[in-house]
């Protein structure tokens, strides 16, 4: 089984280890978010651009909902692994020959803020199917932000903490961060305006949005733009990097 990065949204970010391994796919995997079409659009892109003189199918898969009854987070996110998990041993079982290869296109990089490697490994070690996991690494959204904006993630000597916007509100780290899966502008947990922040949504598509400068300054345009943006597509994904102000 592939699990491969395709990057974070523009079909040329797909490596050449990327584009070896969608030609030894069998079968692709098409996971169907129906509130985020546009992520569908640029898998099948994606096929049509890099999959040539192979033979090849895409079985669609609609993933589970999260279950708002149950409580917590961390529980939350666990039975939807569960539910990911059985939907899709079903799959491989039922779609996937003994010798066939199959493969999961994931968005940015499967080894970062993905659960697609530990619903498979979890499938495996149940024993019903078996099957081998191969990771391809992708561009991560982080990796695409940075480029945009012309900066580096770290700076000279200084760490830099990747959390999500949950965590954010609840422990701001104490230096710089990438921000990641935040649902609703948690920069607004940073107490001091003279942090900087680099911000980007649909980062490496041709609806990409950049904003940059002291929180102080730009968060409201930030807020404004990330509604607009939610109530034009329907969908947002976005991503930012802090940069606590040097003393």
């Amino acid at each position: 089984m592939l699990v491969i990065g395709i990057g974070a949204g523009n079909p040329e970010h797909m490596t050449m280890q990327a584009v070896r391994a969608l030609r030894e796919a069998d079968v692709f995997f098409l996971i169907d978010n129906r509130a985020a079409p546009d992520l569908v659009r640029v898998r099948r892109e994606i096929f049509e651009r890099y999959v040539e003189g192979h033979s090849y199918r895409v079985v669609s898969v609609t993933d589970p909902e999260r279950d708002p009854a149950t409580t917590g987070y961390e529980e939350a996110i666990a039975a939807w692994r569960s539910a990911r998990a059985v939907v899709w041993e079903q799959l491989v079982a039922r779609e996937l020959g003994e010798d066939g290869v199959g493969a999961f296109l994931i968005w940015g990089d499967p080894a970062l803020y993905d659960s697609a490697i530990v619903v498979l490994d979890d499938i495996a070690a149940a024993g019903r199917v078996e099957f081998e996991v191969e990771v391809v690494p992708g561009v991560s959204s982080a990796q695409a932000l940075a480029a945009a904006h012309r900066v580096a993630l770290t700076r000279l000597g200084e760490p830099v903490t990747i959390t999500t916007g949950r965590r954010l509100r609840a422990a701001p780290p104490d230096g710089d961060a990438v921000v990641m899966l935040d649902a609703d502008a948690a920069f607004d947990a940073i107490d001091d305006p003279d942090t900087e922040i680099f911000w980007g949504a649909y980062v490496g598509t041709e609806h990409e949005l950049l904003v940059s400068g002291r929180i102080g300054d730009v968060a409201d345009e930030i807020k404004r733009l990330r509604a607009e943006a939610r109530e034009r597509h329907g969908w947002i994904m976005d991503v930012y990097l802090l940069r606590a102000p040097v003393r």
